[in-house]
């Protein structure tokens, strides 16, 4: 590809997109700066228990490979049906639903919109990495622990590469592992006030995040 054509690529507008969300935050404030926000926020937890865990699981199996973050629901899990099944029970769900959520990503990515997902990812600048037996398993753990891409476009970007199924499964189903558990404890503490919870949440995500730092900088260095 020219060089001309590489300078026609267009970044994803991830500064936008925070902008956006900056100012719809903004808003909703000023909206909500009358209410009684935790009675809200009772009443949103109390429609999502009513609305059951078949439901709320449904969307968190689907939603995700279209683009909604994921922690909009490993944060309301614990909290909403950690009464009904256990917060050990909620986090086995929750990892369970993310395997179907990998599953129905990649089979998207991958064999039904794989055209034009390739043509989306070069117009926003992204590059398909060239997957090889020989460097399948460093780019699935260098793309899927990039800091920055959000998790839909991860999968995008395996599944279109063609990727190997049960490498994708295993490298992505891991490295989101500690995300959704400290995920689940940091919001039902938050939620329930526990302090303990919050920093155990907290110790979670931290360790986590060292984790990926030093596996990313291990597998960078290898392909220089």
């Amino acid at each position: 590809m020219s060089s001309e054509s590489h300078g026609r690529k267009r970044k994803l507008p991830l500064v936008k997109l925070a902008l956006a969300a900056i100012a719809g935050l903004a808003a909703a404030a000023f909206v909500l700066r009358g209410l009684d926000v935790p009675a809200a926020a009772d009443a949103g937890m109390a429609s999502i228990r009513a609305a059951g865990p078949w439901v709320f699981f449904s969307a968190m199996a689907i939603l995700p490979a279209v683009g909604m973050p994921l922690l909009v629901f490993t944060v309301t899990a614990g909290e909403a049906f950690g009464p009904q099944l256990g917060v050990g029970g909620v986090i086995a769900i929750a990892l369970g639903v993310v395997a179907v959520n990998l599953v129905l990503g990649y089979t998207v990515a991958r064999h039904v919109l794989r055209p034009v997902l390739k043509r989306l990812l070069a117009y926003y600048g992204y590059t398909v990495p060239r997957v090889t037996p020989e460097n399948a398993l460093q780019v699935a753990l260098l793309v899927r622990l990039t800091p920055g891409p959000p998790y839909a476009l991860q999968t995008a970007i395996l599944g279109v590469a063609e990727m190997p199924f049960r490498l994708y499964m295993i490298v992505s189903w891991i490295a989101l592992l500690p995300w959704v558990i400290g995920a689940i404890i940091l919001g039902q503490g938050l939620f329930k006030g526990n302090f303990g919870a919050v920093l155990i949440g907290l110790g979670v995500l931290v360790a986590a995040t060292v984790a990926v730092q030093w596996i990313r900088r291990k597998y960078a260095s290898r392909g220089r």
